[in-house]
């Protein structure tokens, strides 16, 4: 086969990967002016959204909104639309947002079109041009055809590093000691679940599920167990140390899993996903993610069976989806500017530079049972700073979502899609302030932080004022 000849497209901003972060980066660059490309490898954007898991990082255990602007516009589509389930409190630690996964859909590729991006899908990043600390293009593989994006910013929304370590960004992965990596996840959906049932079950048997880890709720776990069915919706933690999931694991019944995460994506069909399938592989490497589909699916089929006949409420239950794609936790964390802490999530830190707020739990999955969980202080939020959005030695582009700079307690929290959504929006917005200067030597250092954060509360963001 003979080289095809390479075709050049210019724009204000490319955005690699059409995940959480990346459609937060779009929308915003695109509303503040800029034209936008999104390259995405698959069929479709919006990553983990559309997957069924539901929103973390928005809500801080003790019960503050800390995300705002373009999420908010996501969750309003969808309850237009009639997807939007809405917050909810799970009584172990996490307020979590829950939305119809096929509506989320609809929604993001709405908005999208709305704002004038241009989606370049099924397409590969191949390389990039550099010029000097600067990258001048993006070599994109697409159908046979080969293109060359050129733009003022590139925003690296990849989760892998993919375009900030083609030029030459260093990175951390994994564990630091161990190079473990947290398992991979193939969520999976079944309807005609009896909600009440469910909850009664929790409640009269407290000891299967996580309840009253953050000791902010005041409540015995028994009183967790209560309010959880007064709230009436299914979002139930199913632990391993249960009796009902240890059980199963020691019969081989069940995979190894610390959990089983349940959460409603549909109160018309009576549907909840189920997260709980866990296989350890390096998803950088194409041939061991590729790899890892089968035994993802074996499980969650097994996880299905087991929920019909062990899991009261699931007894009329029928498998109705599998995520569009698996979900990856972990991989590289490309070194930025700065390095979000594990102090500083732990303490929930606040920086003059903030740019987005996180709030989700400490929270590393690790092989078979293993996990690490323990909520932010006080059930507050912490802040992420500008400077980890800024990849070193590099001056035209950022690194946002799970691959932006931290180390591997303080990405634990922070690659959650309510977070990565904001990351985006700050990302975005300072793009297209960048861009508007058409100055080919602008570094995104000299970005003017008071006015990029005064833009973002002007658009919704929130990014003061919280615990």
């Amino acid at each position: 086969m003979t080289s095809a000849a390479i075709n050049k497209i210019s724009c204000d901003v490319v955005i690699l990967g059409g995940g959480a972060s990346g459609i937060g980066a779009a929308l915003a660059a695109a509303r503040n002016g800029s034209s936008v490309i999104i390259v995405d490898a698959g069929p479709m954007v919006g990553g983990e959204l559309v997957s069924g898991i539901p929103v973390d990082g928005c809500i801080s255990s003790a019960g503050e909104w800390v995300v705002g602007g373009i999420v908010r516009e996501l969750f309003d589509e969808c309850d237009r639309l009639g997807g939007y389930i809405g917050p909810i409190n799970d009584f172990r630690s996490l307020n979590v947002v829950a939305v119809d996964p096929e509506i989320m859909k609809i929604a993001v590729i709405g908005l999208l079109h709305r704002a004038g991006v241009r989606l370049m899908l099924y397409s590969f990043a191949d390389n990039v041009v550099m010029e000097n600390d600067r990258i001048a293009g993006l070599v994109v593989a697409a159908r046979g055809r080969r293109y060359l994006l050129e733009a003022s910013v590139f925003i690296d929304a990849s989760g892998d590093g993919d375009l900030a370590i083609a030029a030459g960004a260093t990175f951390d992965k994994g564990d630091p000691d161990t190079g473990e990596l947290q398992p991979l996840t193939l969520m999976f959906r079944m309807v005609g679940v009896d909600t009440e049932r469910l909850l009664r079950f929790v409640r009269d048997n407290p000891e299967n599920a996580g309840l009253g880890e953050f000791k902010g709720l005041g409540k015995s776990r028994a009183e967790c167990a209560q309010a959880l069915y007064e709230q009436g919706l299914a979002k139930v933690f199913f632990v391993s140390d249960g009796p009902l999931m240890k059980q199963a694991i020691a019969e081989g019944y069940l995979h190894s899993s610390s959990m089983i995460g349940i959460t409603p994506t549909s109160i018309a069909r009576r549907e909840v996903s189920l997260n709980t399938t866990r296989y350890v592989a390096d998803a950088t490497n194409t041939r061991t993610l590729s790899g890892a589909f089968p035994e993802l699916a074996k499980q969650a089929w097994q996880a299905a069976d087991f929920a019909r006949k062990r899991i009261p409420g699931f007894e009329s239950a029928v498998f109705s989806a599998f995520a569009p794609r698996v979900g990856i936790r972990e991989t590289r964390r490309v070194k930025g500017e700065y390095q979000l802490s594990d102090v500083d999530v732990a303490e929930g830190r606040k920086h003059d530079d903030g740019i987005a707020k996180g709030a989700h739990e400490i929270d590393v999955h690790l092989a078979g049972t293993g996990h690490y969980r323990t909520p932010i202080k006080d059930g507050g939020s912490y802040d992420i700073p500008y400077r980890t959005l800024i990849p070193k030695g590099i001056a035209n582009a950022f690194v946002i979502g799970r691959c932006f700079s931290s180390s591997r307690i303080a990405h634990s929290t922070a690659r959650v899609m309510g977070t990565c959504l904001a990351m985006g929006q700050a990302a975005g917005t300072a793009a297209a302030m960048a861009a508007k200067r058409n100055d080919t030597n602008f570094d995104l250092r000299q970005v003017d932080v008071p006015v990029l954060r005064d833009v973002l509360k002007s658009q919704g963001a929130v990014l003061d004022g919280t615990k």
